[in-house]
């Protein structure tokens, strides 16, 4: 089978002193669009997404264009379910806000360590979970940039489990055999976005 793993389209920018779930920005769904038209050429047979609202509106594009019902699966939350702010991250990188410091601190610093592996964990048994419901059919499954790189550190053996930063909208496709190999066949696919004038990250 084919796993398309999807990043969410670009988000509302949001700030609060509650616990945040924002939907797309008008550019996420522009994106979001482009990639439902692009997978027009290989539609997915089944349609699976992360419980939060900006992965919600991004599969609805698709879900629209291929008369398809998602398939929400909990476990496919970001490790920032719960937090009181989204951010670009395009918009904090490399900065000394305290919120960039913190965000690496989760994902790459000694203390987010135990946190990270309970992710990872939770994120492969989501994904091991539709593999094995979905034999042998193209699945799409929109998630976040984190999920998709817990899922792809693990597959590839990699003590890091941020390696890199998915572009919105962007696919990474893995091959589920049935032997219990696992192919990763591409990474970060964006040529969808041309036609939407804008891709980020960078």
């Amino acid at each position: 089978m084919e796993l398309l793993l999807i990043r969410h389209g670009l988000p509302i920018r949001i700030e609060s002193d509650q616990a945040v779930d924002p939907g797309l920005a008008a550019l996420g769904h522009d994106q979001a669009d482009a990639l439902a038209t692009w997978l027009e050429a290989e539609p997915p047979d089944a349609l699976v997404s992360s419980p939060m609202a900006r992965a919600l509106e991004t599969a609805a594009h698709v879900a629209e264009r291929f008369d398809l019902t998602p398939v929400v699966d909990d476990d496919l939350a970001e490790l920032d379910r719960g937090a009181t702010a989204y951010i670009p991250l395009e918009e904090l990188k490399g900065t000394d806000d305290p919120r960039w410091i913190e965000l690496m601190g989760d994902w790459v610093g000694p203390a987010g360590a135990g946190r990270r592996a309970e992710f990872q964990t939770r994120v492969v048994a989501a994904m091991e979970r539709q593999i094995e419901a979905r034999h042998g059919r193209r699945v799409a499954v929109v998630c976040h940039g984190g999920v998709i790189n817990a899922f792809l550190s693990s597959l590839l053996g990699m003590e890091q489990t941020l390696f890199f930063e998915p572009n919105y909208t962007s696919i990474s496709r893995v091959l589920a055999h049935r032997d219990g190999r696992r192919q990763l066949h591409t990474v970060n696919e964006t040529a969808h976005l041309r036609t939407v004038g804008d891709v980020l990250p960078l």
